[in-house]
This record gives C-alpha cells, structure tokens and sequence, in this order.
C-alpha cells in the first residue's frame, strides 16, 4: 500500500517543489542510496520548474533532468509530464513521485505498485483545489494511506 501525502494550500507550488524535492532529497541517511524523485506536472509548469531547481538556492545542487534526456537513468530528479511514459522504463527510479499537475493518473495500480510514497501538491487555485479532492477521493476510495499537510497554517 502506497502512502499518499496531499499538501494543500500551496501558495508557489514550483517554489514549493523545489523545497519539497530539495527536503526528500537531502533525507537520505548516509550510507543509503540517494532516494530517487520523479517529478509529474504540465510541460510549461516543468518548464520553468527546471530553470527554478537550478536558481531557487546559492548553496543546493539538485541534479535532475527531463525523462527523455540521455542521463535520466543516472540523474536522482526527472521530470515528465506524462504518469505512463514509455521512458519511465528506462530510468530505476521508483522512491517517490511528486505529482505537480491536476490530472489523475490513468492506472493508479500501476502508479502506487511503481511509488511507494506519493506526494501530491495542490495550490489555492480554486480549480487546482477542485482536481485534488478529486484526486483525493479516488485513492481514498483505493483504499491508500492518506496524509494532508495544510499549508496555510505555516
């Protein structure tokens, strides 16, 4: 059974990713391989989500690339825009996923049986809003392990 995180009401949700991913990232306890993300959104979102990963700090490195680069399979953080990409073979990544879009997966089986953890983020845009309790429900009614973080009261 996978574990589902929502964090709701995300003010920056390419801000936010990129603390989020940078957090995950550095939790690796030493000695352990690095935990591998993978990174789902719209292309324009992904877009300017690279550019931030390599900006949003002076002092953090966060090593990524999109899914059809040559060194996916070598790079910790990928980006891609589609949940069921044939590349996704292609790359062993398979530790969590950070789902930045509003659209719900296709073969959330498939989905939770490939990411242990799952975090969605879900901003305060009212259609966002809307799109995560849809998503919400449905891996509530898979029977998923769910957790919400509120992001207002930080």
């Amino acid at each position: 059974m996978a574990r589902i995180d929502f964090h709701s009401n995300v003010a920056d949700k390419l801000e936010y990713a990129c603390r989020l991913t940078r957090k995950i990232w550095s939790a690796t306890p030493a000695g352990q391989p690095v935990r591998n993300i993978v990174m789902v959104g719209e292309k324009a979102d992904l877009k300017k989500l690279d550019e931030l990963l390599w900006t949003f700090s002076a002092t953090d490195f966060l090593p990524h690339s999109f899914i059809d680069d040559e060194n996916a399979a070598e790079t910790p953080i990928v980006l891609t825009d589609d949940f069921a990409s044939p590349a996704l073979h292609g790359v062993p990544h398979a530790d969590v996923m950070i789902h930045l879009g509003m659209r719900m997966p296709k073969d959330v089986a498939a989905l939770v049986a490939r990411f242990p953890r799952i975090v969605e983020v879900v901003t305060i845009d009212d259609a966002e809003r809307l799109a995560g309790r849809e998503r919400y429900k449905a891996y509530r009614d898979s029977g998923h392990e769910l957790h919400n973080f509120d992001q207002s009261k930080s």
